[in-house]
This record gives C-alpha cells, structure tokens and sequence, in this order.
C-alpha cells in the first residue's frame, strides 16, 4: 500500500501543543489529523482566503481587546499603590492564627473593602500568609505587568499589652487577698 505525502492547510483558532504553532498560524497538517481532530474540536478551519482575513479581523480584536485591558490593569496598579488592606483574622492564646489568608481571601477583602473585582489567579501568593503583620503581596495584573498591594493581618480580639496582663493579675491577686481576709 502507498503512503499519500498530502496534507492539508489549516488556521489555528486556538494554541495545539503538539504542533507548537500558536493561534492564527497556518499549519500543514495529515488530513485525518485536520479531519478528525482539529476541524472537530475547532481548534482549527480550514485555511482559505475567506477564513485568513477572519481569522485577521479576530486578531485585530483581540489585540484591541488587550490593549485596553493592559490600560485598565496598568490604571489599577497605581490606585493600588496607595491602597491598605486590613484583613482581620481569628486568633488564639498569644496571636496565633486560626487557619491562613489565602489569595481567595485577598480577593473577597478587596471586593468587601473597595469594591475592587480582582481575580485570584492574579494574586501572586508563594504560600498562604500565617502570621499577623503587613506585608507586600505581588499581583500579576497582566502579562508583563505587576503591581503590589499592602496587606496588613490583624487579630479580631485585641492582643493584651504587657501592662493590661499585669493589671490583670493584680487584681486577681487583690480579689484572693480580699476573699482571704
């Protein structure tokens, strides 16, 4: 049996890993692969005069589209420069932290506290925050931009200072004298 050396042209809609093209190339494809994998899961169509200047009119959208969305983000990183988020947190004996603040909690405190809508996945967070303090969170508001938030974690139960702890055991100590005596 002879094998056929054809293939087919096809446009990209979308990134395929295994032809390591990205959306809007033309590729040469087997026919079978183009017919029975790409075509059906509109991953691509077939290349034509008529779908290239489609597949144009897509791009030229799109890159719109990320033109203002780069212009809204970059907005956003410089009103959160002077941004503080107070995140208040359940706390045991000495400070210690009921669970951790996560970038999901990050998120819901800017929508509580500012009406700001940002997606967690923007939210740069190695690990989740365990500890009381401020810190300075990374966000990855666009491809190439980041911005910084200043996060400050605080306990909901005040922490008693050194001298309410001692005002504390002296009257303590003053009510077992008086019941005492």
């Amino acid at each position: 049996m002879l094998m056929s050396k054809k293939e087919t042209e096809v446009i990209l809609t979308e990134n395929v890993v295994n032809l390591s093209a990205a959306e809007g190339d033309v590729v040469k494809v087997k026919p079978g692969y183009a017919r029975n994998f790409l075509l059906p899961q509109g991953k691509a169509i077939p290349a034509s005069a008529g779908n290239q200047r489609y597949i144009e009119s897509l791009q030229s959208r799109r890159a719109e589209r990320e033109a203002t969305e780069r212009q809204h983000m970059e907005e956003l990183r410089d009103g959160l420069k002077s941004l503080r988020l107070h995140i208040k947190v359940k706390t045991g004996e000495g400070g210690k932290m009921f669970g951790s603040v996560t970038s999901g909690t990050i998120c819901d405190e800017l929508h509580n506290q500012f009406d700001l809508e940002l997606d967690r996945k923007k939210v740069a967070l190695e690990k989740p925050l365990r500890e009381l303090g401020e810190f300075n969170v990374k966000l990855k508001l666009h491809t190439d931009l980041e911005g910084e938030l200043k996060v400050f974690v605080e306990s909901e139960n005040p922490m008693p200072t050194p001298q309410s702890v001692a005002d504390e055991e002296a009257a303590k100590k003053a009510a077992a004298e008086k019941a005492a005596g």
